[in-house]
């Protein structure tokens, strides 16, 4: 299949003069002024734009000549009506952006070097390139950073679920971080080299545990240039490759210098980072080796909440480069679910405060088959700001957990019912998954419970079923109402579906919050 260059530049211009409105022209243009390609929202002269490239060329060329690629520079002047920004795509073509008069050169100039970028990836392109050409937009990531970090919450692992986050690969030139990319979204390798311009962004969706990840991978260029551009593109990172080459040491020996940058520019976020040594299968010419690496990851994860990881890969094989994915992806979905796991505690934590402040002495229970498996409890205990425990009760049906707050849990397994006088708060499960018909001791329980807890006591009864139950139906055989008129109590049932923990968070806030309107 030909590349058709010329509807890549359209689509690329346009949704670029789309997302960046201080942007009146796009034009692409060789060193002798001659016009490549180049799309315009207004009245503007492209013709006039490329006489001022062929101009502007010279001092490019000597801008090019102070850096290490001598390849990269970039200008920047003003007419009575426009600013004017070039960027050298390589030594013979350069990208002009005609802006507004007012527009912000610092504003344009990451969007820019991405835009020379994809400049660059569709001149070279051949039959096989994939080429995206979605534009970001770096404010709108960096002010969402909340919401797209938090978005694995939702669903644990082994559930269906569409996901999205966005990480940074970072590293040296030439050690093949845009090569490990490629393998892994286009499933090639490729011997041409061309140094990254500033920034490719390439989204890419995989499958992992069942789920749905779709990754935004931002490869940026390790030119010293570029340092300034990169902080921009660091804003909400949420993960991140540090890659090295196996057969260069200066390159691992630098990623040191990598991991500080990504520190300082992603201030305040703790993000998994996984370092990645690159060309297992130059085996005759590796200089740094595995044990190297791995105490190196070690190292730098002293005193870090989240540890480094560290995997070798093959871009030209293949070898790990799927592995490394879904290592960064296993890091973000649990780094996810503590911090969600934090959250909800803190939930928790401010409504069981409230009532303390109102009572002395707070009592909740939790009934289940075993103490093995009740999720009400294992969530509650797990809440580390609610202060000391001791387990002042363990019987082999019945345990009891005092706190240095007032707080006290129960933990009763079906047999021992007697022990509720005190209990504020019942908190049931019945788990039916296995059974046709309904054990008809689950109903002669309830009871037990109403008659043995006292009045303004709320009662909620969990129903674990399979998928295809019905859950109506289910609460309907349990119906106790005709009992409920004798005492003042409130009895809720709810569905606890695959994701239990999130069913159980939501039903401890339930519980907790009625028992807090109560006092």
């Amino acid at each position: 299949m030909v590349i058709q260059k010329n509807k890549l530049f359209r689509e690329l211009f346009n949704k670029f003069l789309e997302a960046n409105n201080e942007v009146e022209s796009v034009i692409v243009s060789d060193s002798e002024g001659l016009v490549i390609a180049g799309e315009k929202r207004k009245d503007i002269d492209i013709e006039l734009v490329s006489v001022l490239t062929s101009i502007i060329n010279p001092i490019l060329e000597r801008m090019r000549n102070e850096f290490e690629f001598q390849k990269f520079g970039n200008a920047s002047f003003d007419t009575e009506d426009h600013r004017l920004l070039f960027i050298s795509v390589d030594e013979e073509r350069i990208l002009s952006l005609v802006l507004e008069s007012m527009a912000s050169i610092e504003k344009i100039s990451p969007y820019g070097f991405f835009l020379a970028e994809k400049t660059a990836q569709i001149l070279t392109a051949d039959e096989e390139t994939l080429i995206q050409v979605l534009i970001p937009n770096f404010e709108y990531e960096a002010g969402n950073v909340e919401r797209l970090k938090n978005q694995l919450y939702q669903m644990e692992l082994g559930v269906d679920g569409e996901y999205r986050f966005k990480f940074v690969i970072l590293g040296d030139h030439e050690v093949g971080k845009t090569s490990i990319i490629r393998r892994f979204v286009e499933k090639r390798y490729t011997t041409d080299y061309r140094a990254t311009i500033g920034i490719n962004i390439l989204s890419h969706d995989f499958d992992f545990f069942g789920n749905k990840i779709g990754v935004s991978l931002y490869d940026l260029g390790a030119q010293k240039y570029f340092k300034r551009f990169r902080k921009i593109y660091y804003l909400g990172a949420q993960a991140a490759f540090i890659v090295y080459d196996l057969t260069n040491r200066e390159s691992f020996d630098n990623i040191k210098d990598w991991y500080e940058e990504l520190k300082q520019f992603t201030t305040g976020e703790d993000i998994p980072i996984v370092i990645v040594g690159n060309k297992t299968d130059l085996v005759e010419e590796r200089k740094v080796y595995y044990q190297e690496g791995a105490r190196l990851a070690n190292t730098l994860s002293k005193g870090e909440k989240i540890k480094l990881s560290y995997i070798e890969t093959s871009a030209l094989t293949g070898s790990n480069v799927e592995d490394a994915f879904n290592l960064i992806s296993y890091h973000y979905v649990m780094k996810s679910k503590e911090i969600e796991d934090e959250r909800r505690s803190e939930i928790l934590l401010d409504i069981i405060n409230s009532i303390l402040k109102k009572k002395i002495v707070f009592t909740l229970s939790f009934i289940t088959e075993s103490s093995v498996w009740s999720p009400g409890l294992q969530i509650i205990t797990s809440i580390d700001k609610l202060g000391d425990k001791s387990l002042v009760r363990d019987y082999d049906d019945e345990q009891v957990y005092q706190y240095t707050n007032g707080m006290i849990l129960k933990q009763h397994e079906y047999s021992a019912l007697d022990d509720l006088s005190s209990s504020d708060g019942i908190f049931c499960v019945f788990d039916i998954r296995s059974q046709e018909q309904i054990d008809p001791n689950f109903k002669k329980m309830i009871l037990r419970i109403i008659e043995n807890v006292k009045e303004n006591v709320v009662i909620l009864i969990g129903i674990r079923a399979s998928e295809v139950s019905n859950c109506s139906e289910i609460i309907n055989q349990l119906n106790v109402d005709e009992f409920i008129d004798k005492k003042v109590i409130d009895l809720l049932f709810f569905r606890i579906g695959l994701d239990f923990r999130l069913d159980v968070f939501d039903q401890l806030k339930v519980i907790l919050s009625a028992i807090d309107d109560k006092y």
